[in-house]
């Protein structure tokens, strides 16, 4: 979880600090208001898929990059809708007798989340807003080769859910950041051919560390 520890140590190096600026957002006596704020995020998801994305990469730890908008009503309920990105070109692989073997053959898979949550913000007047939310999403998933044979490349998408756990930090009145885990699970992708199905691999998702920078109230 590289990117999120170095983001999380900046983090807590640049809390103090806002605490000290006069255009920080007022106490826990000021009126709560609904609010619409864009966001970007970047992921270190740990794949379900482990043997499956070892045999392709290397690494079963990936990140993804992306952003969206939420949309915070009163009672601090949000909604959220984000999309984010993974592109990587590894090789292609099989298993043999429990073995993974690589083949030397180029292999670039995209996967393309687009997902929809909704959840809570407890303590929404406060500097520290702890949240909770669970979602759907279509989760896309692109395998091309150069030597592939008929049939060989993958385009498809399929439906997953999530849970979301984290903090946000307002860091000034119109800039916020977040620290969270997510869990996905994603079937009906993986584990029909190739290492996922040897492997008996079919959960596309994982457990996600991902940093959240947001703009607005």
């Amino acid at each position: 979880m590289r990117i999120v520890t170095a983001c999380l140590l900046a983090l807590l190096v640049s809390a103090p600090l806002a605490a000290q600026s006069s255009a920080d957002p007022a106490g826990p006596d000021e009126p709560y208001a609904a609010s619409a704020r864009l966001f970007f995020l970047a992921t270190d998801q740990n794949f379900a898929a482990k043997t499956t994305l070892n045999a392709a990469f290397g690494k079963s730890v990936e990140p993804f990059f992306g952003g969206g908008i939420q949309v915070v009503i009163a009672q601090g309920v949000f909604i959220e809708f984000g999309v984010s990105r993974f592109k990587k070109t590894g090789q292609r692989a099989f298993i043999n007798n429990g073995q993974t073997f690589q083949l030397g053959i180029p292999l670039t898979a995209t996967i393309t989340p687009l997902e929809l949550s909704g959840g809570y913000r407890f303590f929404a007047s406060s500097r520290f807003i702890p949240y909770a939310g669970a979602g759907i999403g279509r989760y896309g998933y692109r395998e091309e080769s150069d030597f592939a044979a008929a049939g060989d490349n993958v385009d498809t998408h399929h439906a997953g859910y999530l849970a979301v756990g984290g903090v946000e930090i307002r860091l000034h009145r119109w800039v916020g950041v977040a620290v969270d885990a997510q869990y996905t699970h994603i079937t009906g992708i993986l584990g029909t051919s190739g290492v996922s199905k040897d492997a008996g691999e079919s959960d596309l998702g994982g457990v996600a560390g991902r940093f959240k920078v947001l703009i607005g109230r």
